[in-house]
């Protein structure tokens, strides 16, 4: 689930086949507008199927228009409709896809180009023009900060995820992500985008591939401020098959900033929603909000409401009534946020070896790649992505 960062719309996809459902959110009331590919074959048993022909979809951050890719074709909508995209290269297959800040440039991976090595390259489209510029390859949606100037994306493999940092850079040309020095390495790959809270001061990070982590981490400095696995049980848990059942049900997609800053919504799989107050360090849990039906997916609207999808096909439009809401920063606290970050980095050369040039972070510990290089002893405690690293290099180290 989508919502549109500056008008009443949100798009949602269909659990039990590739089509996505537009969706006005405005006046209390959730009306659907529109549906690309409802005609779709219904999923497969859950598997590779699922995961190649679950559609991709993106907002532009201004206009009422959504761009759907979906069975082989991308499709836009907009208020007067469905239609062929027009501006992206022939043939594309894109499994990512987002708009720049500006609205002017679509960046899209992996690159369209056949020439092209798969998973090294990305592109970069301006829509008006048709024109298309490399860059970087990257997955998962590429997010802006709620101050501007800077966006973040991943670049991820089965060993570890680089959490990446991007200026924003805007213009008619289609300008590709330019990534920073300064990133994060979390454990694994398959995690969900970031999502930041509205002063910009956090951001939250739900996955991975194989357990249903949150990690929520503070901006500027990305100090991690959380991590915790959702539904894990105590210890000594009597019944660990009930367990299991009952993580497979949690939802990746799951949770959402409101209107207070400092306070992260999770929706469960019993239907309860959780608010995580950051600033208080507690959580309290409200049961019987959505009729026990469990939370499939949790968005933020334009307007600050929260948007759930439930597990019986239900959409629910709930108002957060708080008397102690606190007032976020103001614009030029948040700008300025941004500016110290990317004051405290420089961007990474075009062309090479992207690892060679970071700095990298596990919101604990900082480590240069000439660090990482000569690393041959890591402790259990450690995460895996590290005992990998010292793993490998203590076998080269052996065989030179």
């Amino acid at each position: 689930m989508l919502c549109h960062p500056r008008l009443p719309l949100a798009a949602c996809l269909d659990s039990t086949r590739p089509a996505v459902h537009v969706w006005e959110c405005a006046e209390g009331q959730v009306n659907e507008l529109a549906s690309v590919g409802a005609e779709s074959a219904p999923y497969d048993a859950p598997g590779w199927d699922r995961l190649e022909r679950t559609p991709v979809v993106a907002w532009h951050p201004h206009d009422p228009l959504l761009v759907v890719v979906t069975e082989g074709q991308i499709i836009r909508w907009t208020p007067d409709g469905l239609s062929a995209a027009d501006g992206f290269p022939p043939g594309a297959a894109y499994q990512n896809l987002a708009f720049s800040p500006d609205g002017s440039t679509v960046w899209a991976s992996p690159s369209s180009d056949p020439e092209d090595t798969p998973w090294e390259t990305s592109d970069a489209i301006a829509l008006a023009s048709g024109h298309v510029a490399k860059g970087r390859w990257w997955d998962t949606a590429a997010v802006e900060h709620p101050a501007g100037g800077l966006v973040t994306a991943y670049s991820s493999d089965q060993g570890a995820t680089l959490v990446l940092f991007a200026p924003v850079a805007g213009g008619p040309a289609p300008t590709p992500m330019r990534f920073l020095r300064r990133a994060l390495i979390l454990d694994a790959d398959g995690y969900e985008a970031p999502l930041f809270s509205p002063d910009g001061r956090h951001f939250a990070i739900r996955g991975n591939a194989y357990d249903q982590s949150l990690d929520i981490f503070a901006f500027p400095s990305l100090r991690r401020v959380l991590s915790t696995t959702l539904g894990e049980p105590s210890p000594g848990h009597p019944y660990p098959d009930e367990w299991l059942e009952q993580n497979r049900a949690w939802s990746r997609h799951n949770i959402a900033f409101g209107g207070q800053p400092d306070v992260l919504w999770i929706g469960t799989p019993a239907g309860a929603l959780i608010a995580l107050d950051l600033a208080e360090q507690r959580a309290t849990e409200y049961d019987g909000v959505l009729s026990g039906s469990g939370v499939t997916a949790l968005a933020t609207t334009s307007g600050g409401h929260l948007l759930a999808a439930t597990a019986d096909g239900g959409l629910a439009l709930l108002f957060l009534r708080d008397a102690t809401r606190r007032p976020a920063p103001d614009a030029a606290e948040q700008r300025a946020a941004v500016r110290s970050f990317l004051d405290s980095s420089s961007e990474v050369p075009g062309d090479g070896d992207l690892e060679a040039h970071l700095l990298l972070t596990d919101g604990q510990r900082t480590w240069a790649e000439d660090d990482l290089e000569t690393f041959t002893s890591a402790e259990p405690s450690d995460p895996m992505w590290l005992r990998l690293r010292a793993a490998v290099n203590k076998v080269r180290e052996e065989r030179t």
